[in-house]
């Protein structure tokens, strides 16, 4: 049942919700552009696509519900697939002997209506509901599925009792290998994975225990506890990971590493596995690595203002470093391909050395480093000189002999990327001078150091709150408080005249659709500029600190400094930022 455009004008003119010249203004263009005059009104904002919606429930009698904070039978919600749920946004969420209600944002999808019909075999009462509504029901699938995970890895070890022998020492490969195989650890170890992959885990925690197995993911940058197992099932999925890797059963003395794929809800993700022993056990741990994760922009990832032209200028250089540092995981290969990304034109031939591969590009020329048979960063990078590349990345400077093969490709005509492990910005020259890389050589090739580190992001809903003036003092001991409030001003996120006890802030606001008030995560960065002064420090040798302090000058905004500016945003929390920074 549609709604005529003339019902709608009237119900619209009588209710006062949009005015006669917005709507005669609206019917002007929707002639001229050949399509309806709602769609004009939406366009120009003078409606939202829920208000039309409800418009149209209340002229059609249909019922408009709102499914925000309410709880959803799992039972109910899982009537309608999830795929079918989530393609015609439509949601079961009542339901009596004889009819289901169901709500939708479009009660026209009878393809939808008829599916469910025959599916469920109840009469379907179709109702109107809003976009947000819909998030939030669509959400609880996960919920339920994490749930549903729950009762089938409880269930699936208690028929493991039987081989609670086979965690000894001396249980030959044979054995493991059955165990490795049989039904319910291999739905045991699939429902982790897939577990985790819904989760939006980077890291999966399998840790032997005295009395039971304890499975922990890190969920931006943080690690939970996702659910503790009886201690019969550790052996065998342990044994089941080791197939999957094609790593030895049998050795259980001396860690081993390896790394297996599988593909799981329409994306692939590539495991990295690393088993270590440990007193009661083997511990594994896995680095999820989602394929075709790309796909970011700099300013995506939190750069702006002074560091992100810094990072487009040294991008556009034929030669030279750009070099990213900071501690595991803190997202420098993120940031590495985000570059490459920008750089990959059909002009230019890109070749990366890398350990692991994480995103797979198109058009750049691939390679993974295999050290078991001395395919090494440093023997890898020795060869892509010779492909004729105009630029190259190599995923991490380890030692003393791929550093300097770098610099020299740096030096002979190719832009270089890379990673190296150090705290901030300016601590990568003595780090490289570590190496053994010569001062005269460095300030010839880095064009810019990036330090960075990953905060949580705050989820939409969050509170705002103001600083009191003990806060702000206190705040003062540990960030420049006006050169911060210069570089607001600047990039025009405060006004000119504000101060600090008018700036807010915010927190975290956990609700039913972010359990914890954030999600996902931001870069927070320093981005230091090699310019001739800085030179000049290098030459003589002067400590990180030093060097930090000329880039300040220079216009540089610190790694911390950068995080209260992305606090004052509402990007992230203060909290959050010394988390960060003081780990």
């Amino acid at each position: 049942m549609r709604v005529n455009g003339e019902q709608l004008r009237k119900f619209m003119l009588d209710t006062g919700l949009v005015s006669e010249k917005d709507v005669i203004a609206a019917e002007a263009k929707a002639r001229e552009a050949h399509t309806e005059f709602d769609e004009i009104l939406i366009r120009d904002g003078k409606i939202t696509i829920d208000d039309l919606r409800q418009m149209k429930a209340y002229i059609m009698g249909i019922p408009f519900i709102n499914l925000k904070g309410e709880k959803i039978d799992p039972a109910i919600l899982s009537m309608i697939p999830e795929p079918i749920a989530r393609n015609h946004n439509i949601i079961a969420f009542k339901k009596t002997d004889r009819e289901l209600e169901v709500a939708m944002l479009d009660t026209d999808d009878l393809e939808a209506i008829n599916f469910i019909k025959k599916k469920v075999n109840l009469k379907i009462q179709p109702r109107l509901t809003d976009t947000e509504s819909m998030k939030t029901a669509l959400l609880q699938y996960q919920k339920s599925l994490k749930a549903e995970f729950g009762d089938i890895i409880q269930e699936e070890s208690k028929n493991l009792q039987v081989m609670a022998e086979a965690d000894g020492e001396d249980t030959s490969e044979g054995d493991l290998k059955k165990l490795a195989h049989d039904l319910p650890v291999v739905r045991i170890v699939d429902t982790l994975l897939h577990h985790a992959i819904i989760q939006g885990a980077s890291d999966i925690h399998i840790e032997q225990m005295e009395n039971q197995v304890l499975v922990r993911y890190r969920v931006d940058g943080i690690l939970h506890d996702a659910m503790v197992l009886p201690k019969n099932t550790g052996a065998g999925i342990t044994a089941r990971l080791k197939v999957l890797s094609n790593l030895k059963l049998d050795e259980k003395r001396l860690p081993q590493d390896g790394r297996f794929k599988i593909e799981d809800a329409n994306q692939k993700v590539a495991f990295r596995v690393s088993i270590l022993p440990t007193y009661y056990g083997e511990k594994t741990v896995m680095r999820l690595l989602r394929e075709g994760g790309g796909g970011f922009t700099l300013e995506g990832l939190g750069f702006h203002g002074e560091a992100l032209e810094r990072v487009h200028v040294a991008s556009r250089q034929k030669v030279g470093m750009i070099l990213v540092t900071g501690p595991t995981g803190s997202g420098k290969s993120t940031t590495l391909y985000t570059i490459l990304d920008i750089l990959n034109t059909p002009d230019v031939n890109i070749s990366t050395v890398e350990d692991p591969v994480e995103y797979q590009m198109p058009r750049v020329n691939q390679t993974q480093v295999r050290p078991e048979i001395g395919f090494t960063f440093s023997e890898g990078l020795r060869s892509l000189v010779r492909q004729d590349p105009d630029i190259v990345m190599v995923g991490e400077i380890r030692d003393k002999e791929t550093a300097s093969l770098a610099v020299n490709a740096a030096l002979t005509g190719h832009l270089v990327l890379s990673t190296l492990h150090t705290n901030s910005a300016a601590g990568a020259v003595p780090r490289l001078m570590d190496m053994g890389i010569e001062p005269f050589l460095l300030v010839s090739t880095v064009n810019i150091v990036i330090g960075q580190r990953l905060v949580r992001r705050l989820c939409d809903a969050k509170e705002k709150y103001l600083l009191t003036k003990d806060e702000i003092a206190t705040l003062g001991k540990t960030f420049d408080l006006d050169r911060i409030l210069k570089f607001l001003k600047e990039e025009k996120i405060v006004k000119k005249d504000e101060e600090w006890e008018n700036i807010h802030f915010y927190k975290p606001k956990p609700s039913h659709e972010c359990e914890t008030g954030y999600s996902g995560r931001a870069v927070i960065c320093e981005v230091l500029k090699v310019s001739p002064a800085i030179k000049e420090l290098v030459i003589k040798g002067a400590p990180s600190d030093e060097i930090e302090a000329q880039a300040t000058k220079e216009g540089m905004l610190t790694m911390m400094e950068d995080g209260l500016f992305k606090a004052v945003q509402g990007v992230t929390t203060i909290e959050e930022v010394l988390r960060v920074i003081t780990e």
